[in-house]
Parts: C-alpha cells; sequence; structure tokens
C-alpha cells in the first residue's frame, strides 16, 4: 500500500510507501505493479538506473525526445537530493513550471515524473546513492536538455552556486526559450 501525494501539477506525485520499522531495522516494499498502476497511472517500467554523486552534483535538465520519451519513478537509497520535474509540453498550462521534492534513504518517499517533463537532481548530501526506474530505454540520439540554471524556470537547487558541479554537456545547454524538439500538451505521449 502506497500514499500518493498530489503536487501543483497533475501527474507529477510524490510517492511514500509504509514503512514498518522496529529495533531491528525497517522494512518497505519498494515496488509494486499492482499499487503503482491503481493509485498513479498504469506504466510498464522496462530499464532501472542507479547513479551515485557527491555533494554539489547537480544531473539535468533531461529528457528523451519523440517516442523514446521516459517516465521516470526515482528514489533516493543512501543520502538526500533534491530532485527537480519541469514541465516542457508547450500549451501547457503549466509550461515552464517546476515541482521539487527532497528525497532522501530516510524519508523513503519516490518521484513520479511522466513523459513530457525534463528532470533533474542536485546532491544536498556527502554522497548520494539514486535510483531510478524508466519506462522506456536510454536512446543516445533522442537526448534532450534545457540549462539547469536558466532564470526563467527560477529553480532554487539548494546548493550555493560555488558548490555545484556539473559535467562538461550539462554547462552547456540551451534556456528552455531556445530549446527545440519539446512535448506538445495536446499529444497524448502514452499513445506514442
Amino acid at each position: 500500500m502506497i500514499n500518493v501525494v498530489k503536487t501543483q501539477i497533475p501527474g507529477v506525485v510524490i510517492i511514500e510507501p509504509r514503512v514498518f520499522g522496529d529495533a531491528r531495522g525497517y522494512f518497505l516494499e519498494s515496488w509494486s505493479q499492482r499499487d503503482f498502476d491503481a493509485a498513479v497511472r498504469p506504466v510498464h517500467f522496462v530499464q532501472d538506473n542507479e547513479s551515485k554523486s557527491r555533494y554539489g552534483v547537480v544531473r539535468g535538465l533531461h529528457y528523451q525526445k519523440g517516442a523514446s520519451s521516459q517516465s521516470k519513478l526515482v528514489r533516493v537509497v543512501s543520502g538526500r537530493v533534491l530532485d527537480v520535474a519541469v514541465d516542457i509540453r508547450r500549451g501547457s498550462p503549466w509550461f515552464g513550471k517546476h515541482v521539487t521534492c527532497e528525497l532522501s534513504g530516510e524519508n523513503h518517499r519516490q518521484f513520479f515524473i511522466p513523459k513530457g517533463f525534463a528532470h533533474g537532481f542536485a546532491v544536498l548530501s556527502p554522497e548520494a546513492v539514486f535510483q531510478y526506474k524508466c519506462d522506456m530505454p536510454y536512446v543516445p540520439e533522442a537526448e534532450g536538455a534545457i540549462a539547469w540554471n536558466d532564470p526563467a524556470l527560477g529553480i532554487d537547487w539548494g546548493l550555493p552556486e560555488a558548490d555545484i558541479l556539473l559535467s562538461e554537456k550539462d554547462r552547456h545547454h540551451a534556456p528552455l526559450a531556445l530549446t527545440e524538439d519539446l512535448f506538445d500538451y495536446s499529444q497524448d505521449l502514452y499513445a506514442l
């Protein structure tokens, strides 16, 4: 059984699994297709990924284009991150708006980012192990990204700018207003 917390953008949700704890430790069910489909939406995940990053790392804002677009269900196994989902569906009432969620090994929360959103996260702890389920495999030629620091998005990453560590690729993405190959709000991305 999971608790689903709605956010200000429909479809982007926070999932809180039931955690059973005692003096020995804890147990939780981190994934149930049946519960997820009933509580959120039917999604068939096909790939699990894991990354380990140190304090100050910002990864994002990434997405996959067209028929390769991905839904992601993300969680942190250890450490603490600020996770971000940005609506990049042209015509959406929430276009360019974002939702943030703190994920940690302690709160066990999960964050569902549907198709049509760019995704990124910032590591707030000394180190973090980050896991995510994807409903489409990664396709290098379908990669898309927008600038993590686009002032029009107004994202507070929870880190002093001097502490932010980026990949060379993530240093050079265009702002949302100059990004092509976005999504169309009127198109059902789950019907592709």
